[in-house]
């Protein structure tokens, strides 16, 4: 493991983000990484606000141990969150246009006027590679890895994700019976970007008949004749659990907006409500999509995403006591391990078109579009 230099034993302030999208878990992390450093290390902690907006403009108030407290069970970010500022492409308050410009000087001036000995990043891979830049240009720095959609490069699963998978399948328990109920098609959205880990997860723990990833595109012919064989046997009603970023062979995925001022502008969603519309019209039967949005992001995380988000918060404050910076702090082969800040920047981890649970829904008679 590379070594960012002389171990913490005399530097005493440590600094604490949380960037991008909300994510269950992430105030089981502050909590931890705050708890451990004030209580195993006496270090001060600043809690920076609204992510790299709050680098920006020198957001920071102090955190004491009564202010991470009760918070392991609290959804969202005591801390607030942004996925609109990064510090390399900022855009500029009150101009006509998208203007945008390096501030990255002045959120290094920040820090260091502050007198932050490190940081403690947590974010998902827009987050993580602005403070992979950081770190280059100087700053001492321990990732975290948050995502719902699990897709983040160097870690085998984040935290947030067990949580979202909880939410969508309850959501597909609950569909069954108004979907038999009617004899209809059923179509479950759910978050994911260009990665079907959620919608792979919750459609097998959920019992969906079709299963849509954006792994392996699409074809609506497989998809009627499998709702067409379920009538066969005397299943009447189907349903579908489709990831917002599945998109048809040889098509494109579904775009909702655009959002100019984001580091990340396109909004994916609306590819369940366009496959109802064309299924309704292959089959004649009745189709109604829920979009379950950000349900899954919201809400009190899981006992899962609870242990991992204290076991990474706590492990991200002994690397800083080590003086091991650079460093996203992951999950490994089943071991709280670190890896390089850079990695999470290489592209999102896909689900693998041979993983196992493919396998094993294909086994049951899943389908997944493609035959």
């Amino acid at each position: 493991m590379k070594e960012g230099g002389n171990p913490m034993a005399t530097n005493k302030r440590i600094g604490i983000m949380t960037g991008g999208g909300d994510c269950p878990g992430l105030n089981a992390v502050i909590r931890a990484v705050a708890k451990r450093a004030m209580f195993e290390h006496g270090w001060e902690v600043f809690g920076i606000e609204d992510g790299y907006e709050g680098m920006i403009k020198r957001r920071f108030r102090r955190l004491e141990a009564a202010d991470v407290s009760g918070i392991l069970a609290t959804g969202g970010t005591i801390l607030g969150t942004s996925n609109t500022s990064d510090p390399y492409a900022y855009c500029v308050p009150g101009a006509k246009t998208a203007a945008r410009k390096d501030v990255s000087d002045r959120v290094v001036a920040n820090i260091r006027q502050k007198k932050l000995d490190a940081l403690v990043i947590i974010g998902g891979d827009g987050t993580l590679y602005t403070a992979a830049r950081l770190s280059r240009a100087g700053l001492k720095i321990v990732g975290v890895p948050k995502t719902i959609d699990n897709d983040l490069g160097g870690t085998d699963v984040t935290f947030g994700f067990d949580t979202a998978v909880g939410v969508a399948m309850e959501a597909v328990d609950r569909l069954h019976t108004t979907a038999q109920s009617h004899h209809r098609i059923m179509i479950v959205e759910v978050m994911g970007r260009r990665a079907g880990w959620i919608a792979l997860y919750a459609g097998v723990a959920g019992g969906g008949d079709i299963i849509l990833i954006p792994e392996i595109p699409y074809r609506l012919e497989p998809i009627k004749a499998k709702i067409h064989f379920r009538k066969t046997i005397g299943k009447r009603f189907s349903i579908i659990v489709i990831a917002e970023g599945a998109k048809p062979l040889g098509g494109d995925v579904v775009v909702k907006k655009r959002i100019e001022t984001s580091a990340d502008p396109i909004r994916l969603g609306g590819v369940g409500v366009v496959l109802g519309d064309q299924l309704e019209r292959l089959t004649g039967q009745e189709a109604r999509t829920v979009v379950l949005g950000h349900l899954q992001r919201g809400g009190s995380p899981s006992a899962a995403d609870r242990i991992l988000a204290t076991e990474l918060g706590a492990e991200a404050i002994r690397l800083v006591s080590q003086g091991i910076f650079g460093r996203m702090v992951a999950v490994r082969n089943g071991k709280i391990d670190s890896v390089s800040l850079d990695i999470p920047a290489e592209g999102p981890r896909l689900v693998p078109v041979d993983h196992p649970l493919i396998a094993a829904a294909r086994a049951v008679g899943t389908s997944f579009g493609d035959e």
